[in-house]
């Protein structure tokens, strides 16, 4: 059976058992907030995958200067 949630401007038909697994992976504690979570995280996912098809496109790109100096990790004896 669809959940259907209802509001001014739209109707969305999403499978109850969809649903409930996406409010439990990401926490949300309504319908509402389970879908805007899925859609901002839909957004970055894209802002990302853009990005990411841009690297090595500025043959002029220098290296960013990092903020923090880099510092020495040593690894120690378990």
């Amino acid at each position: 059976m669809d959940m259907v949630i209802l509001d001014d401007e739209e109707t969305l038909h999403i499978d109850e058992v969809t649903l409930r697994d996406a409010k439990k992976a990401c926490g949300a504690g309504t319908d509402t907030e389970t879908v805007r979570l899925g859609l901002e995280a839909l957004i970055r996912h894209a802002a990302y995958e853009r990005l990411r098809k841009l690297r090595g496109s500025d043959s002029d790109a220098r290296d960013v200067p990092r903020r923090r100096p880099e510092t020495r990790k040593t690894r120690t004896a378990a």
